[in-house]
């Protein structure tokens, strides 16, 4: 009885962690997209949200009319710096995963728009959820976000920051390992 309780919980276990590696997909601008103007200022969007390892950045813009720049560092960011980006994405639906903590910069590709506030800080926290490190203290080899593949997504939901699929597998996660430690403990 003693392995079937330990085949039990980690049965339990597994489901929990693989439940938990699936990442949220927030949508930057929420219906309005990545906009010169939106309602609700960049920054504050990103200081509202918590965003983690896995999840996703989307930006939903005219295609042809803008893009995002993913620049190197804050200095980059703040000067509006469109020289050598990490990416130029310009697809009009573009989606970046992120694979690790740090800070993210993202600025408009247009014209004067960044030096108009189109741009946006992001935050990523680490997997155990402490503060990430000041730039000074990240590694300068560290690799970048990665551009997802664009395939068509679901449109924004009303609230900026939209749960993916992924929400449906978190509860889809609880209800099996409710059943597993009900037969297996």
């Amino acid at each position: 009885m003693d392995s079937l309780s330990f085949v039990g919980f980690f049965f339990v276990f597994f489901l929990s962690f693989i439940c938990s590696s699936q990442g949220y997909k927030f949508y930057v601008g929420g219906k309005e997209g990545w906009v010169l103007k939106p309602s609700e200022s960049y920054d504050h969007w990103a200081r509202r949200n918590r965003f983690q390892v896995n999840d996703t950045i989307v930006f939903k813009y005219k295609k042809g009319s803008d893009s995002v720049l993913v620049v190197h560092d804050n200095d980059d960011y703040l000067k509006c710096n469109k020289t050598s980006p990490i990416h130029h994405l310009k697809d009009g639906h573009s989606r970046l995963k992120f694979t690790r903590n740090g800070r993210f910069y993202f600025i408009s590709g247009k014209d004067d728009n960044c030096e108009k506030g189109q741009k946006v800080l992001v935050v990523v926290m680490s997997p155990n959820h402490q503060k990430s490190p000041s730039p000074a203290s990240s590694p300068v080899a560290t690799p970048a976000p990665q551009p997802e593949s664009a395939s068509p997504a679901p449109a924004p939901a009303a609230s900026a920051a939209a749960v993916d699929v992924s929400s449906s597998n978190v509860l889809f996660g609880v209800f099996i390992s409710l059943i597993a430690a009900a037969v297996f403990l």
